[in-house]
This record gives C-alpha cells, sequence and structure tokens, in this order.
C-alpha cells in the first residue's frame, strides 16, 4: 500500500517505521526543512540546544522501534541518570531527587517532615496503578467498543474504585503527604501533559512511576539524536521525506469514506491511507474539507504551552544539575493565571535543563546550555513583546535570589520560543504543546481517538491524540495505529 504521513515527529516517524517494516510504501511530508517537529535542536555561536522534550522515559518504546529497521546494530545509546531532578525552594535546601529510590526517599525525610516509608508507598501505589491501567490507557485504543470485552479491561472494570479518577491530583498529593514541598514535586507530574494538578485527575499520579520507579535516561548525544536515530531508521526502510512539504488539503472521497490524498506545494499526491501526526486541531480547522465537522470536540480546553529561553552561558555551575526545578511560592495562583487568566505569573515555576552537564560538545569550553522554560498559556492575542520582558526580568532576578547566580553579564546567546513561534513551527494550535487539557475526570474519553470514524483509511498519532503528549506517549500512539491498520482498512 501507499502510505501517506503528515508530520515527521516522534508519532509520525515511528509509525513510518512500523508501516514500511512491513512492506508499505511510505511518505512522509514536513512543512520545515528539518525533522522532528518539537523534538528538533538550535545551534548557535558553538552552543547546541535541544529546542524541545528534555526527559527521556521508557527507552524500551524507542527500542522496539529502532529494533524494526532491517541492520539495526544497537548505536543509539543513553543512560540512566543518577539524579532524575533537583528541587530548588526560595526559603529552603533543595531536594534531590536520585533516582535510587531509598536514597530519594532518605533525602525527603532528611529535608523534610516526610518519613521515608511515605515516598516509598506513594510510589508503589503508582506503579501498581501503571500495571493495571497502561494497557488500557496507554498502549491500546481506548475508542474500539472490541477492546472492552478483553481482559484487561474487564480487570480495570472491576477495579474503578483504585483509578483515583474522582479525586484531583493535589488532593491526592496533599492527603499522601504534609510537607508542601513534596506535594508540589508530586503535583508537578500534571505539568507532563500540560494540564492543572488542581484540576487534573489524580490517575496521573501513574507519571511518577515512570520517572521514579522506571527511572529518568538521557541519550548518549542529547534528545534530538532520538530524532536522528527514527529518521535513520525509516530511511534504511526506503521512507521518502519530502521536506519543505506543507500539506495544504486532505483529498477525500465522502461517497466512499476514505481519504486518497493530500495537496502540497501545489502538486496531489495520491495514497490508500493517511495517517496525521499533526496538530489534530489544525488537521480539522485547515486541512479538511470546507465543512467538515469532526465527530469528537476539539473545543476542550487547551493545554499549556511555553516561553523557552536558549542560554549560552558563561562558565560552569557545579550546584545544577541535568534537570533542575525552581518552584513558585504559591503554585496554585501560579495555574490560575495560566489556565484562568491566560497569562504569566508573576512568580512563576522555573526549569532549567543543561544538556552540556551529559554532552560536553553542546557547550564551548567553561560554559553552559540552559534551556530555560517556564509555563505559559495558549495563545489567544496577548501582549507577548511585553510578557517575555518582563518574564525574562523575574527569572533573572529569581535565578540570582535563590541560585545565588548573576546571569546579568553571563548570557553569551540566546533564542526564545513561545506560544506563538511554537505554533507556528509545529502547527499546534494557540501553541498549546500537549492539545486538550486533562483537567476533569472526562478528559481521556474526549481525547481524539487514533482513528477516524469518517474515513477508514486515516489515522491520528502524536501528542493531540490518544493516549497523549510526551515522547513514550507519541511512540505509544505509533503502535497503536500499527496494531488497528489492517483491520481497520480492510
Amino acid at each position: 500500500m501507499k502510505i501517506g504521513i503528515i508530520g515527521s515527529g516522534v508519532g509520525g516517524l515511528s509509525i513510518a517505521i512500523r508501516l514500511a517494516s512491513k512492506g508499505h510504501s511510505v511518505t512522509v511530508f514536513e512543512k520545515n526543512h528539518y525533522p522532528g517537529g518539537k523534538l528538533s535542536q538550535i545551534q548557535s555561536n558553538g552552543f547546541r540546544f535541544d529546542a524541545g522534550p528534555s526527559l527521556f522515559t521508557l527507552p524500551n518504546l524507542l527500542e522496539d522501534v529502532l529494533r524494526l529497521s532491517p541492520d539495526y546494530d544497537n548505536k543509539f545509546k543513553y543512560k540512566k541518570l543518577d539524579t532524575v531532578c533537583k528541587y530548588f525552594y526560595n526559603q529552603s535546601e533543595p531536594i534531590n531527587a536520585f533516582s535510587n529510590i531509598n536514597d530519594f526517599a532518605a533525602e525527603c525525610e532528611r529535608k523534610t517532615n516526610t518519613k521515608a516509608f511515605q515516598i516509598i508507598k506513594y510510589l508503589k501505589t503508582a506503579e501498581e496503578l501503571y500495571l493495571q491501567t497502561s494497557n488500557v490507557f496507554i498502549f491500546n485504543s481506548f475508542h474500539k467498543w472490541k477492546n472492552f470485552l478483553t481482559e484487561p479491561y474487564k480487570k480495570v472494570a472491576k477495579h474503578l474504585h483504585k483509578m483515583d479518577f474522582f479525586n484531583s491530583l493535589h488532593h491526592r498529593n496533599k492527603k499522601s503527604f504534609s510537607d508542601p514541598r513534596i506535594v508540589q514535586i508530586f503535583d508537578r507530574f500534571a505539568t507532563y501533559n500540560g494540564s492543572n494538578p488542581y484540576k487534573a485527575p489524580a490517575t496521573l499520579k501513574i507519571i511518577s512511576h515512570l520517572e521514579h520507579n522506571i527511572g529518568a535516561y538521557f541519550p548518549e548525544k542529547g534528545m534530538n539524536s532520538i530524532t536522528e536515530a527514527l529518521v535513520s531508521a525509516a530511511s534504511k526502510l526506503n521512507v521518502s521525506f519530502l521536506f519543505n512539504h506543507q500539506v495544504n488539503e486532505i483529498i477525500t472521497d465522502v461517497k466512499n469514506k476514505r481519504v486518497v490524498g493530500v495537496r502540497s506545494n501545489g502538486e496531489s499526491f495520491l495514497f490508500d491511507a493517511l495517517v496525521c501526526d499533526a496538530d489534530v486541531g489544525h488537521l480539522y480547522r485547515d486541512l479538511m474539507p470546507k465543512g467538515f465537522k469532526s465527530h469528537y470536540s476539539l473545543k476542550q480546553p487547551k493545554s499549556t504551552s511555553a516561553l523557552i529561553f536558549y542560554w549560552g552561558i558563561q562558565g560552569t555551575y557545579p550546584d545544577l544539575d541535568v534537570h533542575n526545578i525552581l518552584f513558585s511560592e504559591n503554585y496554585k495562583l501560579e495555574f490560575d493565571h495560566l489556565f484562568h487568566l491566560k497569562t504569566l505569573p508573576a512568580d512563576p515555576t522555573i526549569y532549567i535543563f543543561i544538556s552540556s552537564k551529559m554532552v560536553a560538545s553542546d557547550a564551548p569550553l567553561n560554559c553552559e546550555n540552559w534551556f530555560v522554560m517556564m509555563n505559559a498559556p495558549e495563545n489567544v492575542g496577548q501582549d507577548w513583546e511585553f510578557l517575555i520582558k518582563q518574564a525574562k526580568q523575574e527569572i533573572l532576578r529569581k535565578i540570582n535570589s535563590v541560585l545565588k547566580i548573576d546571569l546579568s553579564d553571563k548570557i553569551l546567546c540566546e533564542h526564545i520560543n513561545d506560544p506563538r513561534s511554537i505554533e507556528k513551527n509545529t502547527h499546534s494550535v494557540n501553541g498549546a504543546l500537549y492539545g486538550p487539557a486533562s483537567n476533569n475526570l472526562m478528559s481521556a474519553f474526549w481525547r481524539h481517538p487514533n482513528f477516524s470514524n469518517r474515513f477508514k483509511n486515516l489515522f491520528f498519532v502524536g501528542g493531540s491524540v490518544h493516549p497523549g503528549g510526551g515522547i513514550p506517549l507519541a511512540l505509544a500512539s505509533a503502535k497503536i495505529v500499527d496494531d488497528e491498520f489492517n483491520s481497520a482498512i480492510l
């Protein structure tokens, strides 16, 4: 079969490999001159920055895809981080989230009023929840009625009371821990899919299992090497790439309930099936025929976006790790700003990712590459130039106050990514990084499925559809489409 894929993000590259390995002829359309979507890179003044996702979990999912290459040689290397993240607070000493659970628990007991056994117990329940639900909510279609007759689904149905759907993540964490610093650490996992911990269901605590029980990893050559490895594997399977080819329209045969191709750069390309790795909201708004409406609501509240400063920094800073968080004083107020006021908080939580701690060549000698990010609301027409200027001043002030590092004359180069540029570069509607937010009980049910109810040969992968955003879930979406592909179109 001839298959067209719209977008070369992690989901698009993965499904290209999976389908090409089964003998299909696969063509990938990418509007940019480079692959990877959000998982790309920036190079400037001797510094290299991973532009988007910076956390690597469940590496076995990536290896499963790379092994489909005919001459897979296991050259993709990665290592487990000794410290998952280092957490900083305004008025107390930092907490190291060591990859060894017992060491992390001991660290929490040593620096807070939380007992080690409470940390271990919480992570054990997160593991149990993951084992009970992953086959249902992550690795299979949640929108096929036949799946509800299988054993994993029946098992989940028998233990719905353990899913913690009816509590918010914050409520569950506050009941589990008395120390607000520990509550804040585990509340943060809602942001991994751009959600509000005060609204998102406590089921999201399974994310802490991925990071703490299984582990956080780092590719030997940086995050962009994930994209490079996927592109290499796809090329060896004769996948064709058309860069600088923005898809402008999907050609449909409404009578026969099929899509038949795409239009790009003034040409028509015909296919037997299509897979969309672009934001599903963009597809329905911009690519489908006029008057077409999706069966699924695309008016759900959007996830957060991001404001990112890529700074080439003079000097090295041993007190910082690869992943660092500087927490805000009032976490709830921060999310009120993001989701209700649609503006940046005055006191933001700041994430600092420094890949040169692991890959020395990512920065010149005696320098570091700082990826400095704060959560931002979706773009609804805010005065971003003013907000960015204001945010930069606050970030520099907070880094100086909390870390005792004055960057006023240390920034050698700067690049900025904000909700407007995120939307422009990735077609994420309003710059929302993860499509819809998971801020209510029904979020999982309303997330768009991996197939079309209208056209039997149209499929969807990537962070805006089931099972959600982030590298592991994008890889999982490709596996779901691969499993459903033949039975759906024959």
